[in-house]
């Protein structure tokens, strides 16, 4: 049996996890560099749970400066199972209001500024992303908010910007003419590297306001979105434990997700970079070369002469 460690990365207002069991933050290193903060560790009724806040706590980093690899690479690195990612948004369809979470399962990728895959040339690797979004994790969201009294959306396609500045109206209309749901600024490239790293990932995109092409809020405004985030973070945090105790202390494998890798690297492995590959090893052990053990020389050692009587 493999242990469930559910790993949240928290967005805008959510910066930890109060109720917690054995709650500790403790640091860790990534050869990718440094992530955005701590990690949270902890467990609530037998799951265990790993928290990291996305901006870090005091919302120091931007969407363009958070280091997604890193992120991604820590919590694959301490064990984590399964991802849950919460993240703000903006609304661009007149039935998803403010206050409304939308479990999103399609992504539209509009940034451009960023750090997006963990191989490169000496390691190439194209993985899947048609399904994004993990089918039990999904429907463990959905439960969840239903039993919590959250308004809701199951499914939906967030449109990821590269900020930090919000859209113009002009845009806002193109990405409604192209049926998206939800406009944010962090889910891009944190989906597909969570994909790179086999972890089952599922979204809740919380609704502070409407984009700009609504009428009302043509002018979106910090305090604005601050005010109704506050109320959506609460709502974030009842909503991971309950889909902690949907998922349970057992993790439930997903083989399409968590095996991605074995179709996905066209590199030669003796054309593999070296340097790169050592630096998947929590991404991608099982891509590292095997290691070969050598045998300890074994020291000749003189008999002693015996003592004569």
């Amino acid at each position: 049996m493999t242990r469930t460690v559910l790993g949240v990365i928290g967005g805008s207002g959510v910066y930890d996890i109060p109720g917690l069991e054995n709650p500790r933050w403790k640091s860790v290193k990534s050869p990718w560099g440094a992530p955005s903060d701590a990690l949270l560790f902890g467990t609530f009724r037998g799951t265990d749970l790993v928290f990291l806040p996305r901006h870090g706590r005091g919302h120091v980093q931007t969407p363009g400066s958070i280091n997604y690899r890193a992120n991604i690479d820590v919590l694959k690195r301490v064990g984590v199972t399964d991802l849950v990612s919460v993240s703000a948004c903006g609304s661009l369809k007149e039935e998803l209001p403010p206050g409304t979470f939308v479990i999103a399962d399609q992504f539209i990728d509009r940034t451009f500024a960023r750090e997006k895959s963990f191989f490169g040339p000496g390691m190439v690797a194209h993985v899947s992303m048609a399904h994004p979004v993990d089918r039990e994790i999904a429907n463990a969201l959905s439960i969840a908010c239903a039993e919590e009294g959250i308004t809701y959306a199951r499914g939906g396609t967030y449109l990821c910007i590269e900020g930090p500045q919000f859209s113009s109206l002009a845009e806002s209309n193109l990405y409604r003419s192209w049926g998206c749901s939800v406009i944010g600024m962090t889910a891009m490239p944190e989906a597909k590297l969570a994909r790179e790293a086999e972890l089952p990932y599922g979204i809740v995109a919380m609704v502070t306001d409407y984009d700009c092409w609504h009428p009302d809020h043509d002018h979106v405004t910090v305090d604005a979105v601050v005010k109704v985030m506050h109320a959506n973070a609460e709502h974030a945090r009842k909503l991971i434990m309950n889909v902690a105790q949907k998922l349970g202390p057992e993790h439930k494998p997903s083989p399409h997700i968590e095996h991605v890798l074995d179709t996905a690297v066209m590199t030669a492995r003796e054309k593999r970079d070296s340097r790169l590959v050592r630096k998947l090893d929590a991404i991608a052990p099982r891509l590292l070369p095997k290691k070969v053990v050598k045998a300890k020389a074994t020291k000749k050692v003189a008999p002693k002469a015996k003592r004569r009587k």
